[in-house]
Formats: C-alpha cells, structure tokens, sequence
C-alpha cells in the first residue's frame, strides 16, 4: 500500500510552524514526513532555512510518523558527522527514520569557502561518502583519503539496524547510477515519461527498495491565489541542472526568475484548485509503481492544505 507523507520545507517556514504542520498532518491521515535540508532558501521571499537535523530529533518525538531527509554529504557536511546522526536518530527512533543522499547544490555548499567541484567529481565524492557512511555504521573504524578524508572514526551509538541511504536523482543517468549503492530511489515530480524512465533506469540496473516521490504542488479553493502561491515561492525553483545546481546565492536565483512566465510554473508544480485534478495526477504517479508519495504545497500556509488533502484527497487514492 503507497504511503502517503507530507514534505517540510525549512526554506520557507519557521521550524515551529513546521512541527506544528506535521503534528497536524498526522492527525490528518498522513502516514509519514520528510524534509529538505538547507543552509539557504532558494529566494528572499522564502525567508527560511533552519537546522534540519535539530527539527528531525523533534520531529520524531512529536509525532509517530517516519521521516526522510535529503542531505548532501562532502562539503558542508563530513560524511562521518552525518553517519553520527543518522545513527543517533536511528538508534532513538528505530525503524522510523532514512536519510537521501545525494550530490547538493552550491548555494548551499559554498559556504565552507571551498571550491564547488564539476558533477563528476561530486558524484565520486558521494559514492566514497556512502561507503564511509556505512561502514561507519556498521560499527567499523574507518580511515579514508581520498576526496573526502577520515582519520580512525567510529560510532559508538549505532542502531541495530542501520537506516536506509536513499539515492536522490532528477535525472536518467543518476537514477541508473544510484542502482549501484541505494537502498531505494527518490526523484521529484516531473512528466510521466521522464518518471518512468527513470524507474525502469533505476530497476533494471539491479535498483532495489521503496521508490518515492516528491511532488510539488499548489492548491487554494481560489485558481488564482493557487497561482500567485506558486509563483510568489516556487518561480525560484523552476531552472533545471545545470542552472539549479552551479547558481550560489539568493540574490542569483531572484535575479535570473524575475521574469518566469507563469506557464514554467505549470510545468513544475501541479497547480490547480480543483481537488480532482490533484488526485489524477497523484493518481498516474501511483500507476508508475511509486511506493511513498510526499506531498510538498509549494505556498507558507500548510494548514488549510493539510486539513483538506487529509479529508478529501488521500481517502480517494487508497481506494486504489
């Protein structure tokens, strides 16, 4: 049965209001949570960017839901930080957490004054983290040089079982390549044959594990204000790699999206308000065999957005 979870974006919502939000889309019917993990938001009127390993302890402790995060271990984090605290996590609320690994994005990463490497060499400095992530985990001594360096590191809080290390992916090649060391696959919305490409990618490279998505989308009883919600916090997020990935500070991204035609909105983030034509496009991401689904309403306001996907959304996709 697909889970159903709902996405916290701490670049656009003060942490207490997002652990308010996802106390609340438990109560709403939601089964599970995940969030982004950034050092900046994407634009000024995000306004946002809070600690997300801080929010995920509590999190957990408020709530019964599982919970994902996306991080970028190499740069801004040492994998052997992040192997200390998706430990922690794991051993304080087994079973309940995972943790998506993948390759980040300058505006976040150059912040520690080092250089932004080519994609290339972000993949390889990845891999050799997931490797130094996991054998850390599983209780070894590790040492390392190599893109990232590790002297005599070893956790002594470990989970007895260490929690999954999901691969994130936008694109075919990445999904392919993440089949060689992820416990599972997550990508963001994107047309369905694009979406399907990257499943069969991932699968048939020997992919294993749960696939999950996550999908932006804009929602208000009124079209237009579910318009300007989107264009207002999301016309940011529009640029595909390599632009989304190289561009390094806020006032970037605001100066290159001060023009986005309203129909690149529409092309990114499923806006409507009309609560079926929300759940037909959930409805052909559940036919594309994806196992958990995080639901991101791209605007500030989660409530209203919680209360009535919770009503009137979710109960339709699980007749399915």
């Amino acid at each position: 049965m697909t889970v159903f979870g709902v996405h916290a974006s701490h670049e656009q919502i003060h942490p207490a209001a997002l652990l308010e939000a996802v106390v609340r889309a438990e109560r709403a019917g939601f089964d599970a949570a995940m969030c982004s993990d950034h050092f900046a938001p994407w634009s000024e009127r995000q306004g946002q960017s809070a600690f997300a390993w801080s929010w995920l302890g509590a999190a957990l402790q408020a709530t019964g839901l599982p919970l994902g995060v996306v991080n970028a271990p190499g740069q801004r984090y040492h994998p052997a930080i992040i192997a200390q605290a998706i430990g922690t996590l794991g051993a304080m609320y087994p079973g309940r957490f995972w943790a998506a690994l993948g390759t980040g994005e300058a505006a976040n990463e150059h912040i520690t004054g080092d250089p932004w490497p080519r994609k290339d060499v972000r993949n390889a400095r990845l891999r050799e983290c997931v490797d130094v992530i996991r054998a850390l985990l599983a209780g070894e001594e590790v040492t390392h040089d190599g893109l990232v360096r590790v002297d005599r590191a070893k956790l002594w809080t470990r989970p007895e079982e260490p929690p999954a290390l999901v691969g994130a992916a936008v694109s075919v090649a990445t999904a392919r390549w993440c089949a060689e060391w992820a416990d599972g696959l997550i990508t963001v919305n994107a047309p369905v044959p694009h979406l399907r490409a990257m499943i069969d990618a991932y699968r048939d490279a020997g992919g294993r594990g749960p696939l999950n998505l996550q999908v932006h989308l804009s929602w208000d009883p009124d079209q237009e204000r579910a318009e300007r919600i989107a264009y207002d916090q999301w016309r940011s997020n529009v640029f595909a790699p390599p632009v989304c990935w190289d561009l390094e500070t806020v006032e970037h991204f605001d100066v290159v999206s001060e023009r986005v035609p309203m129909e690149k909105l529409h092309e990114v983030v499923n806006i409507s308000h009309d609560l079926g034509r929300h759940v037909g496009w959930l409805e052909e991401y559940l036919d594309l065999g994806f196992d958990r689904i995080f639901l991101h309403h791209v605007g500030q306001e989660l409530g209203p957005f919680v209360d009535t996907f919770g009503a009137e959304v979710l109960p339709k996709l699980r007749t399915r």
